[in-house]
């Protein structure tokens, strides 16, 4: 059943995903209400997924890569829907739906298969950590998405090229209001996800910091998230440097949760 489910919220963002881009070259109200129609049938069907795979695995579905991908896919499209019911931000759906297609897709090239938990991973602290990590890289993503929108409408700006996109997409004000407030929501959530690893690893295996790859590498991004708030704050950097900076950042984010997988080993599986 869970599969079935998987595969029917992919079909959904996939529609989603072409509506968004014929809504970037034009767009209308109605395009928009059916990209957000389709997305939200698609999420409330991935949440029913993710349930479905929770009921059966007795656990948070997210200790695979098939789960996480798809959690962190979940997570942004719910970070989605929180900036349209508090921005309404104009054509926010092109830059993101593409974005969470593919990480469907990937997802569902993955092993699918529901693996018992291992003894390390029985634990209370699974659902805190690892929930608590994937929203706030959902946010970092958003903060890209977010960033890249930005350059694209200053770069229309600086053209004075104000027809077409540049009418549709949100003031640079709001842009930038957005991208700082996603990263002020991401940053808390990786510093408690940080933490709350550090203390599941210590009643685990008796030390708070291995040095696994994932864990350095998360260090790393806590590091440059904490830069880019410093900057802002203390040095003024906002507008095009911060969205810059937004974009490099989920770089890195991309990098551990994929890249340090896949080239590099530890004890994370996910």
């Amino acid at each position: 059943m869970e599969i079935i489910l998987f595969e029917v919220a992919l079909t959904f963002y996939f529609a989603a995903t072409i509506v968004s881009l014929l809504e970037l070259s034009k767009g209308t109200r109605t395009t928009s209400r059916i990209m957000l129609g389709l997305t939200a049938i698609g999420f409330f069907i991935h949440t029913l997924n993710i349930i479905t795979r929770y009921i059966v695995s007795g656990h948070i579905p997210i200790t695979n890569m098939h789960e996480a991908t798809s959690f962190f896919a979940w997570s942004i499209v719910l970070i989605f829907f929180f900036l349209e019911y508090r921005y309404r931000p104009g054509l926010l759906g092109s830059f993101v739906m593409p974005g969470v297609f593919v990480l469907m897709l990937f997802s569902s090239l993955l092993p699918r298969k529901v693996e018992p938990l291992s003894p390390m991973l029985r634990s209370y602290w699974l659902g805190i950590h690892t929930s608590l990590a994937f929203i706030g890289d959902a946010a970092f993503a958003m903060a890209c998405g977010i960033g890249i929108m930005y350059l694209i409408q200053e770069h229309h700006l600086k053209s004075k090229k104000l027809g077409g996109l540049f009418r549709r997409l949100p003031s640079l004000q709001t842009l930038d209001e957005m991208n700082y407030k996603l990263i002020t929501i991401g940053w808390p959530l990786l510093t408690l996800a940080i933490i709350t690893g550090a203390l599941w690893a210590e009643s685990t295996l008796g030390s708070y910091w291995r040095w696994d790859p994932k864990e350095v590498w998360s260090l790393i991004t806590w590091l440059i998230y904490a830069s880019v708030l410093h900057l802002r704050l203390r040095a003024g950097w906002s507008g095009k440097r911060a969205a810059i900076l937004s974009v490099i950042g989920f770089c890195v984010v991309l990098f551990t949760f994929f890249g340090v997988n896949f080239l590099l080993k530890g004890f994370h599986t996910f």
